[in-house]
């Protein structure tokens, strides 16, 4: 059965649950590239520093936090400024409820009312799930970079998926 999730922005109060699903998957997945978990520092200070063109949002159902996305900058350069990246991360108990489109349907819809052109997504070929759930929803291939992550003593190839708005 699929969950019925609410997604909306994040609020402070939110952070130790997005530390918690995040930090989860650095400490045991190839999902994310980052070896040591966020303290509560990092977390926070990531958080105020991001701007309104670059949202953080969390899918919930009855208070609790089930996962939560973000779309960052592409990259620093200003001709760069209507590119993003969407990250989605889905607290490991709630996969496969929809809890991951909910949260990159409503980035795209986020994206789009922003003003931005394209959101790019990578995944790590190991996650075919996250892969999917991107073609599924309209994101395209545009390449895989080998052998460009190393975690749990191996090497790791990530492909890039982008959608045009």
């Amino acid at each position: 059965m699929r969950m019925i999730t609410q997604v909306r922005l994040a609020i402070e109060l939110d952070l130790p649950a997005i530390r918690a699903i995040y930090n989860h998957y650095v400490l045991t997945s190839t999902c994310t590239f980052q070896l040591e978990p966020d303290s509560e520092a990092d977390r926070l200070d990531s958080f105020r520093g991001r701007t309104n063109r670059h949202p953080v949002t969390v899918a919930e159902m009855d208070g609790e936090v089930l996962g939560w996305a973000a779309l960052s900058e592409w990259k620093e350069r200003a001709a760069y400024a209507r590119s993003v990246e969407a990250s989605v991360y889905v607290r490991a108990d709630c996969h496969r409820r929809g809890v991951g489109r909910a949260l990159l349907n409503d980035l795209v819809e986020r994206a789009r009312a922003l003003e931005h052109h394209v959101i790019i997504g990578g995944a790590c070929t190991e996650h075919r799930a996250s892969i999917t759930l991107q073609e599924s929803m309209g994101f395209e291939h545009v390449g895989c970079f080998r052998e460009v992550g190393y975690k749990f003593d191996r090497w790791l190839d990530v492909v890039y998926l982008q959608r045009v708005l």
